[in-house]
């Protein structure tokens, strides 16, 4: 008995799939994807801006600025009568707005040291007056009372120099003990300055030693 010719008709119908898809390649291969053009920053800016609308309201904003401040102008009146308090004494000056105050404080101490130091912050051990010398006596019997002073291991002491108001050549000693402290003496000095009011004011110097 004969067997029936069997016909596989499978692949024929693939193939008329394939010609009603004409995007598909013959040759099997996918078609390449279309690569647009580069875009460049400006287009892609305003790609996306494009839906921006601009808020009419704020293109004014109010910028406040604080007020002024003027500073108030001293009277004259008031000057005066500062002035009228000093002189009855119900004011005191600040020794330290003068141009006879003086201080310095050496690298090797606190900033504020001179400032405590005129304020009174530090026990006076020892003290020498030079009024009435001379400029030489001045300096002869200084430089002794420091090396007693260094001896006796003494932490701050205090020189009456005198402010020379009466003197006509003005306060010598005074500017001679600066030159004093910062030449022959400052190998010993830490600081110094003008002493308070009540301890011989801008004519005596508080000097701490080292």
């Amino acid at each position: 008995m004969k067997r029936a010719a069997c016909t596989v008709t499978s692949f024929k119908e693939l193939k008329d799939v394939l010609e009603r898809r004409p995007h598909t390649l013959r040759s099997g291969r996918a078609p390449k994807e279309h690569i647009p053009d580069s875009k460049t920053d400006e287009d892609i800016f305003l790609e996306a801006m494009a839906d921006v609308r601009e808020i009419r309201e704020f293109r004014d904003i109010p910028v406040r600025k604080p007020p002024r401040v003027e500073p108030r102008p001293a009277c004259d009146e008031d000057i005066r009568e500062a002035l009228r308090e000093i002189v009855k004494g119900k004011r005191k000056i600040r020794l330290s707005d003068t141009g006879e105050y003086m201080e310095w404080t050496g690298s090797s101490a606190r900033k504020d040291t001179a400032r405590k130091l005129h304020e009174g912050r530090f026990a006076v051990q020892d003290s020498i007056d030079l009024h009435g010398m001379t400029l030489c006596e001045a300096e002869e019997a200084l430089s002794r009372f420091f090396r007693d002073a260094v001896k006796k291991r003494l932490f701050c002491i205090k020189v009456i120099h005198g402010r020379g108001l009466r003197s006509p050549k003005g306060p010598v000693i005074k500017e001679a003990l600066k030159q004093w402290l910062h030449g022959p003496l400052r190998k010993w000095v830490t600081a110094y300055a003008s002493a308070k009011d009540c301890d011989g004011g801008l004519g005596a110097t508080y000097i701490i030693l080292k």
